[in-house]
């Protein structure tokens, strides 16, 4: 059971790392049971304060700074169990770790694996990686991928590594290409898809996106044939904007569904894959290039794929 309580005045002494983040940012990271409702009041009240000012929610950090948190009532949530390292799905996270130094991580993420933990589930890739890494304090993911795609996973070791990556994306510098076998012979001509996209939340609490002429955001993704087979095409898909569910709606709204997918699927096409042995979403980020925000270079990394996808190409006929 949770209960409310009443914390002590915290003094909190601003690092380097955390230089130029926002005040009201730097708070909500650190006050989880606290409602964002009532950070905002007390900076509004100026019971915050840094360096014994007052100061706006806006304000941005400076290494050095102190900053003065009052008295704030918290929901006192039991602790989680620590995320063992000698569970096998997080053992064996560190054999997919595709490039790794002081400043990030790229993982080859497994299908099936949340990105973090909730919605029921104990723990994620980021939990898990915490665990396997505890000495890395500032683990963060940059950007997100669904629970059934697999591939390449961007995770920040230091808070202004995660700014950094944070504004490529914003800046649309980063590239990430996606590999997808989809239903029936996509139209050579399809090169992009600019359908806008509309996020829906079922009753059941389930999000389903839908192409929305009136109301959708605006989305594009850029296609480009690289096998034809008997029973379906294999394309790399770039998302030029991040939308939730893009790649597969977009595919599926041109009549060329992902194999197995379950939300936006072709059943007859995934039954045809199902009996080839495939059993997950045909949909993995397969290439990440960015700029290495300590080096200055452009880093690509590629995300072999799994048996399970590699094995069904194999049982497919070439056209």
């Amino acid at each position: 059971m949770t209960e409310n309580i009443k914390t002590p005045v915290q003094y909190i002494d601003v690092e380097e790392d955390y230089s130029g983040q926002r005040i009201d940012n730097f708070l909500m990271a650190r006050l989880r049971t606290v409602p964002k409702s009532v950070i905002y009041r007390v900076l509004r009240k100026g019971e915050v304060r840094v360096n014994k000012k007052r100061i706006k929610p806006e304000y941005k950090l400076q290494a050095g700074d102190q900053v003065r948190v009052p008295p704030l009532v918290v929901h006192d949530e039991p602790e989680k169990e620590p995320v063992s390292t000698g569970l096998s799905m997080v053992k064996n996270l560190e054999s997919h770790i595709i490039f790794e130094d002081n400043d990030l991580i790229v993982l080859n993420k497994p299908t099936g694996m949340a990105v973090h933990g909730g919605s029921g589930l104990s723990f994620g890739v980021i939990e898990a990686l915490r665990a396997l890494r505890p000495t890395a304090r500032h683990l963060e993911l940059v950007h997100r991928l669904d629970r059934d795609t697999s591939g390449c996973l961007l995770i920040a070791k230091k808070r202004s590594v995660l700014t950094n990556l944070h504004e490529q994306l914003r800046l649309k510098t980063v590239e990430k290409k996606y590999w997808a076998l989809v239903a029936g012979q996509w139209d050579s001509k399809i090169k992009k898809v600019t359908d806008p996209l509309r996020k829906n939340t079922l009753q059941s609490g389930e999000r389903v996106v839908r192409v929305d002429e009136a109301q959708g955001k605006p989305s594009e993704t850029r296609f480009k044939i690289l096998q034809r087979y008997e029973e379906g095409t294999l394309v790399e898909a770039f998302p030029v904007t991040g939308r939730t569910h893009q790649i597969r709606v977009h595919t599926a709204c041109k009549g060329h569904a992902i194999a197995c997918d379950d939300k936006y699927g072709d059943n007859e096409f995934t039954s045809q894959m199902q009996k080839l042995g495939l059993n997950r979403l045909y949909l993995h980020a397969k290439t990440l290039s960015f700029t290495h925000p300590g080096t200055g270079e452009t880093l690509t990394c590629e995300a072999p794929l799994d048996k399970a996808l590699s094995s069904v190409l194999e049982k497919l006929k070439r056209k």
